[in-house]
């Protein structure tokens, strides 16, 4: 389930939000750096001033206020750029920031299944893509001041002789020009670089996820060829984009070089001639050596802007995709039971049973697919409208409850659940609620890894658990769902990585802590099945047979043989 998004479909459309939101910080920051541009332009133009005026008049007085015109001409630049960059960097980060947590909010939830694009390429999306479509806040702002400083560098040279001034525009059009034709195979290159590292991120949160079962039966050789295969065409496609950088970035320099040279070699002929003094040769030398800096960002402004048009193209593809239904308004009764009633989806041939409020049942699901597609169906990974029959929370059909009602109502875990960096505390209440953990740890049997810890419950826990067993990454998942206290509780095989006796301990445990409220567990384990009020046999997609687990055990032998070790 999501919450509609109307927010922006194309990447025209992000690039235009971003620019929209930040108009205040986008002004002060051009205003600054339009200052400091201008500021540098106007050292150059004091020097011929200097030159032309108070050395040849050789007065005390106008030397000195020369020498003070320069020392504020340098403090402007000094602090405008500090403050301006400091402005425009903000507000860049900030609008990284929530297109990176508009993009994880997305990829947090189901999204149409044309998309195509895994976890790990969400990733890349809410990363990579999601910082260069901000730069757009800070080129912008770059781009109009460095204009100024070309704009006020050609009107100085224009006053002192019009050829000058109009030599330094003509060049300027002329390079933009022909940057602007490779800076189109620069957008191009971006993105199909940006795919193809996000394809290589995806192989490789695949691979993580799945190493141990690859291991297992010997394929973790072949997938590791698969991940070369994908990372070795996204080096090439890199090697590519830098060669298509290179040579935007040499033919910016030369040109602007040569636009330089041009301006220096026009103003020595003009002054060789007698048409402008030494202060104005001096003005126009310094100008034309100033010029390819700010020359060198406006050509490479054009880079930029592709580069983030193609990674706002990338972030439409999460931001577009539609979510797998829309969601009603509606909440369930308190203290809600939970019905499947005609449910066909994979597996499932009309799969029909109810648990009433406060009541513990376990499903023993004869083939796993099954099981898996039930999980699935019931937490809402499967949208509603995708299979046959009807999932009722407390009366309410889930089409019909609002994301925020099946959160606080539904838990479904599942039996991979996910573990995360942090401690063990932050993995049981991840919402930093400060309530008490206690209770959920001594339920789950996690009390011997807290015990066995100096630091006890805030013991440090490694990305994906990697610090820990695999008995104790799945104790510490049921913690998590235990903690929660939902008013319905799924869990899905939640002990099958732990021993015998650690699980006749668990599967009481967690009737005891859940009394009261509804719980369903799909599982194999006798220990959990005869914990249960009653069992639903559930074989060949439907309900084939239901009573306690002692009572299928006596007269079912098919039920025994399933669930017996």
């Amino acid at each position: 389930m999501s919450t509609p998004d109307h927010g922006p479909r194309t990447g025209a459309e992000i690039l235009r939000t971003a620019l929209r939101r930040n108009v205040g910080a986008m002004a002060s920051g051009t205003l600054l750096m339009g200052l400091y541009q201008a500021g540098e332009t106007a050292f150059p133009i004091a020097l011929g001033l200097i030159v032309e005026h108070a050395l040849r008049d050789r007065a005390p007085q106008a030397l000195a206020l020369s020498v003070a015109a320069l020392a504020v001409i340098i403090t402007t630049v000094s602090l405008s750029w500090r403050f301006g960059m400091r402005v425009l960097q903000k507000a860049n980060t900030t609008e990284a920031h929530r297109w990176r947590v508009r993009v994880a909010s997305h990829g947090l939830r189901p999204v149409a299944r044309d998309v195509d694009l895994k976890s790990g390429e969400i990733l890349t999306v809410a990363t990579e893509d999601a910082d260069q479509t901000a730069d757009i806040i800070e080129v912008v702002p770059l781009l109009i001041s460095s204009l100024v400083a070309v704009l006020v560098a050609a009107v100085a040279l224009g006053l002192a002789d019009l050829r000058l001034g109009l030599l330094v525009m003509v060049g300027t059009v002329a390079i933009l020009t022909v940057l602007s034709v490779l800076s189109r195979r620069i957008g191009a290159s971006t993105r199909e670089q940006q795919a193809r590292v996000a394809r290589a991120g995806a192989k490789v949160a695949d691979l993580i996820t799945g190493l141990r079962p690859l291991h297992g039966f010997g394929g973790n050789h072949a997938a590791f060829r698969s991940y070369r295969t994908v990372s070795t065409e996204a080096r090439r496609q890199a090697v590519t984009v830098a060669k298509v950088h290179g040579v935007y970035a040499g033919t910016a320099l030369a040109l602007n070089a040569v636009l330089a040279a041009a301006v220096t070699v026009l103003a020595g002929w003009l002054a060789f001639e007698g048409r402008i003094g030494v202060g104005e040769l001096v003005m126009a030398v310094g100008l034309a050596q100033f010029i390819i800096e700010p020359l060198k960002m406006f050509s490479e402004m054009p880079k930029y802007v592709m580069i983030a048009r193609a990674s706002a193209d990338r972030m439409a593809l999460v931001l577009s995709a539609p979510p797998v239904m829309t969601p009603g308004d509606g909440r369930p009764a308190p203290a809600p039971g939970l019905e499947v009633d005609g449910v066909r989806h994979g597996a499932l041939r009309g799969l029909k049973f109810q648990v009433e409020a406060g009541e513990f049942v376990a499903i023993a699901a004869y083939r796993p697919r099954a099981a898996a597609d039930l999980a699935a169906v019931l937490a809402v990974n499967v949208p509603p409208d995708a299979y046959e029959g009807e999932v009722r929370v407390g009366g309410r059909p889930l089409a019909e409850l609002s994301v925020a009602a099946v959160r606080e109502h539904l838990l479904v875990n599942p039996y991979d659940g996910e573990i995360f960096a942090g401690t063990l505390r932050s993995n049981i209440d991840p919402s930093g609620t400060g309530r008490p953990v206690r209770e959920a740890v001594e339920a789950s049997l996690l009390t011997d890894v807290v015990a066995l810890h100096s630091d006890g419950i805030d013991h440090a826990v490694r990305d994906r658990g990697a610090n820990l067993s695999g008995g104790q990454r799945q104790r510490l998942s049921l913690a998590r769902a235990l903690f929660a206290g939902t008013d319905i509780l799924v869990l899905h095989n939640p002990t099958t990585a732990v021993d015998a006796v650690t699980e006749q301990l668990i599967a009481r445990n967690i009737a005891q802590v859940r009394r009261g409220r509804t719980t369903l567990v799909i599982t194999a384990s006798p220990a959990l099945l005869d914990a249960a009020d009653r069992v639903l046999v559930l074989d060949d997609g439907v309900v084939t047979a239901e009573d306690t687990h002692r009572n299928l055990l006596a007269r079912d032998a098919d039920y025994g043989r399933a669930v017996a070790r």
